[in-house]
Formats: structure tokens, C-alpha cells, sequence
């Protein structure tokens, strides 16, 4: 399928390698990745001299992770990532053989070698864990990644967010990706005056993330043209819980109608693109561009055997150009860059544990 002709009024589409549909995208290979025993030893080797020396993974840097060969690869996987097609999956870390310290400290050498880890929340994760842990996703501070719960297509914080499969679930939890530039175009052919909408400020809850001076709620736009390149921002859960607050105004028939649309178009088969998760996949994607979602999932009943990914939020200095208000709420880096979640008087932190 490709990409309908730019509309006759002024909305403007995209004909870029970010604007991919999913049955097209899931015959090619250039996305994938196989680690070789190769790889998988020299993970192994810079691990091992990770943990030998006690380094806090806050400070864990790729000078201090040397990849002199799978580092070459990951390369071409962040070219592929800030300036491609936007999404990447490498396979093959044998997280079934290794300990969650070794996994935790593999995933985050590797990436450190894409991006600068980021706070992904108000308690200071730079290493974040995506697991049940039995909250009511209803409750105007939970976060989809604490439930079981189907998540609706949306976008993370920093340009790159990465998941490690520890384990995956008993059932569900498959994972959904949609380029956010293919809905954009869509949006403008179908129904442009759904699109000029999405281009105005929603309100979103800080889900109680909060520094002094800011307030509960915050506006931007959903997609913005920056550059030559659509970028999205979406997270229609805190949308949702925005409405919460007296000060922020209703969402109008109007406005729920063009969310709706979104989740129409990224949900539909011929543009979404499925994935399940095996253990051991690493499957990141550039924020900006991608649409990501997760369908409802079941557990096992052991602790041990239940579905675990561990996650990253990654800021890139030479990421793609970004308008003023992208990024909602996070702060920003000395080069201008996502900088992440950060409330004051909270340090980083990274748990081993989902917390």
C-alpha cells in the first residue's frame, strides 16, 4: 500500500521511510536483528566486567560498556531508528539462561550505546520494569505499565523508548506499533477536519509526577510539523484523567471524535504492525514517529513465571529536530533534548525489581 497524494488544502502529508504500514513493514527484514553467539559473548564479557567492578547502572556509561563489535550494529540500529523506518527488534539474548542482574545490566549497556538513559517517572527509574503490579489503572496516578490492562496507542517520554522481554505473560500482552505518520496522512485524506484538531492543544494529567511552581495538568498539540517530519505526542489515558480538574476545560464531541480516529486508524490491520514478544527481545522504537499499544494480558499464578519487561527511555543529542512543546511535561537536556521525568529532590535510581 502506499501513502495516499497530499490533500488539496494546506494539511500537509508525509512520504518519508517513517511512514510505513504494518503488512508491508512485516514482510521486511532490515528492522530485525539477530544477536550471533558472538554477540551474546561479548554482551556477556562487558556484563561481567560491569557487575565485577560494581557499577551503579545510574552511572553506567558506553565507554564503560565496550561493544567493540556488536557496537558497530548498534550503529546502524540507531541510524535506523533516528533517521529510518523508526522501530528495531533484536533477537537472541538468552534471558531464560542469565540472571534479571545480568539481563538488567545487559539492556543497559546496550543502551547506553543508542541513547542517554532518562528518568521514566517521579520516582527517578532510569531502568523501569513493565508488570502487573495489581493496580487499578482507573486511579488517576497509575500508569498503564503497573496493570494488566490493554493499553490504547500511545507515545513514551525521550526519543527512544527500548523493552527487554524477561518473560512474557501466560496470554496477551502482545505488542502493538503503528506509525504515527501513516495515521497522520491517513487522517488528512479521510478526515482533515479530525487532523486540524489534533494540531491544537489537548490537556494532559501529570498523573501526580509533580515539581513545585508546576501545575496538575499541562496542554500541547498531539502532531506537530517540525522540520519535515510529523512528530506525535499521544497519551490518551492522561488525556482522560486531565478531565479530572476543575480548571481544564471539557473535550469536546468533536475532540473525542478525532481521538477515536487515531486509535481507529492505528488499530486497523492495514496499518498496525503485531509483535510477541519471546524472551530475550529487545524491540525499541523512535517516539516522535511510532504509536505503540498492548493488548489486555493474563498471568501466571507463581511470581517468578509472571510477564516482565524491563524498559528504557533514551535521549539522543543528534535525535530528530523537535517543535518548542514536544515532549509534554519532561525536562530538557543541556542540548535541548527529552531529559526525561524529573521532580526535584528525587535521584535516580535503578531497581532491580518492578516497584
Amino acid at each position: 500500500m502506499t501513502l495516499a497524494a497530499p490533500a488539496t488544502h494546506q494539511l500537509q502529508t508525509y512520504d518519508d521511510a517513517r511512514a510505513w504500514y504494518g503488512p508491508a513493514m512485516a514482510a521486511r527484514t532490515d528492522w530485525k536483528y539477530s544477536l550471533t553467539p558472538a554477540d551474546v559473548a561479548e554482551l556477556d564479557h562487558a556484563v561481567a566486567r560491569a557487575i565485577e567492578n560494581d557499577i551503579d547502572l545510574v552511572t553506567l556509561t558506553a565507554a564503560q560498556f565496550p561493544l567493540p563489535t556488536l557496537g558497530q550494529k548498534l550503529r546502524q540500529v540507531r541510524q535506523q531508528l533516528l533517521h529510518g523506518c523508526a522501530i528495531a527488534l533484536l533477537r537472541g539474548w538468552p534471558s531464560g539462561e542469565r540472571s534479571l542482574r545480568e539481563s538488567a545490566t545487559a539492556f543497559y549497556g546496550l543502551g547506553t550505546h543508542l541513547g542517554e538513559p532518562i528518568s521514566q517517572n517521579g520516582l527517578g527509574h532510569v531502568l523501569g520494569h513493565v508488570a502487573n503490579l495489581g493496580k487499578d489503572y482507573k486511579d488517576p496516578t497509575t500508569r498503564g505499565y503497573q496493570t494488566k490492562a490493554e493499553l490504547q496507542f500511545h507515545t513514551d517520554g525521550g526519543d527512544i523508548v527500548g523493552l527487554l522481554c524477561i518473560r512474557p505473560g501466560l496470554s496477551g500482552g502482545q505488542s502493538r506499533v503503528a506509525s504515527s505518520t501513516t495515521v497522520w496522512n491517513e487522517l488528512v485524506r479521510r478526515r482533515p477536519d479530525l487532523a486540524e484538531l489534533l494540531k491544537a492543544g489537548y490537556w494532559f494529567s501529570r498523573v501526580g509526577e509533580i515539581s513545585p511552581g508546576q501545575s496538575p495538568a499541562y496542554q500541547i498539540p498531539l502532531f506537530q510539523d517540525c522540520e519535515g517530519r510529523m512528530i506525535a505526542f499521544l497519551v490518551q489515558s492522561m488525556i482522560e484523567k486531565a478531565q479530572a480538574f476543575a480548571e481544564v476545560p471539557r473535550l469536546s464531541a468533536a475532540q473525542r471524535e478525532a481521538l477515536k480516529m487515531v486509535e481507529t486508524l492505528a488499530s486497523d490491520d492495514a496499518i498496525r504492525l503485531d509483535m510477541d514478544f519471546r524472551p530475550g527481545d529487545m524491540q525499541f522504537l523512535l517516539n516522535h514517529s511510532i504509536l505503540h499499544s498492548r493488548t489486555a494480558y493474563e498471568d501466571r499464578p507463581e511470581p517468578e513465571r509472571r510477564r516482565h519487561l524491563l524498559r528504557l527511555w533514551l535521549s539522543c543529542d543528534d535525535g530528530p529536530a523537535l517543535p518548542s512543546k514536544a515532549g509534554g511535561p519532561q525536562k530538557k537536556t543541556a542540548k535541548g533534548r527529552p531529559g526525561g521525568i524529573e521532580l526535584a529532590g528525587v535521584r535516580r535510581v535503578a531497581p532491580l525489581e518492578p516497584c
